[in-house]
């Protein structure tokens, strides 16, 4: 009986060596991972351009990026404060999930600090055309607290994923109805030129298009209205130290304001 207490208790203080060894691990991690995070954040705050590295479209008062976890770690108040010949950043879309289940590991850093930083932000959703439409809905609503000021949600869609069409349109649809409803705005849809073309065609005229379109000088080739253009994925920003994605908005002050979650 004696025996198996001693046995017993060794067992017990093993076990608390092991809890203990796992949190002190933990907290060295996380004490390691901060300190990194602080030194990257110093080098970007940095980075500065003379310029933005690409022609910006004239005739376009509203100018913004859109940065994914690609972008690194970024210091906003740099991005934020960025002026060339009168043109500043005033927003940004920022990668928040994809698929099923994947959240970008910089999406809540970023939309903080973008934030703090004076940025009007929306975030977005990578959309797979294989996968359940309402699934990948249920994705981003968990992920995505939207409040007034900010951006309607946007859905990215760029590549079939060898299905149909009309497959992924009833995709495209099921995500759209869940996420209006979740915010009670229509959400933005975000794709390339071509592509919409292609395979959206009509279908989606009702929602607000964020159109990518490159090496145009003036607006985007699409036989639609538009609310955003892609314009440039090789902009160079203070703060950034990779190319970023440029677009402009499609409207004047009061316009702006209207697009904005009330």
């Amino acid at each position: 009986m004696k025996k198996s207490k001693r046995t017993k208790n060794r067992i017990e203080r093993i076990l608390w060596l092991v809890v203990l060894c796992c949190l002190g691990g933990t907290a060295s991690y996380l004490f390691l991972r901060q300190r990194w995070e602080r030194e990257e954040e110093s080098k970007a705050k940095f980075v500065h351009f003379t310029a933005f590295g690409i022609d910006i479209p004239t005739g376009y008062s509203i100018h913004g990026i859109d940065v994914s976890s690609h972008q690194e770690l970024i210091a906003w108040q740099e991005v934020r404060a960025m002026k060339i010949n009168n043109t500043r950043l005033g927003f940004v879309f920022i990668k928040a999930t994809e698929g099923l289940n994947d959240t970008d590991k910089r999406f809540k850093q970023n939309w903080e600090k973008a934030k703090a930083a004076g940025m009007v932000c929306g975030a977005y959703h990578f959309f797979l055309a294989n996968k359940s439409g309402a699934l990948q809905a249920q994705n981003f609503i968990s992920q995505v607290k939207l409040t007034k000021g900010d951006l309607p949600p946007v859905l990215d869609i760029e590549e079939l994923y060898g299905v149909k069409p009309d497959s992924m349109r009833s995709r495209i649809r099921e995500w759209l109805v869940a996420v209006e409803k979740a915010y009670g705005v229509k959400p933005i849809i975000y794709s390339y030129a071509d592509f919409y073309k292609r395979n959206l065609g009509r279908a989606f005229d009702a929602y607000p298009l964020w159109v990518a379109h490159y090496f145009e000088q003036e607006s985007p080739h699409v036989n639609r209205p538009w609310t955003f253009w892609q314009h440039s994925d090789a902009g160079h920003v203070n703060g950034v130290r990779s190319v970023t994605d440029f677009n402009v908005f499609n409207g004047d002050s009061l316009e702006w304001q209207k697009i904005l979650l009330k």
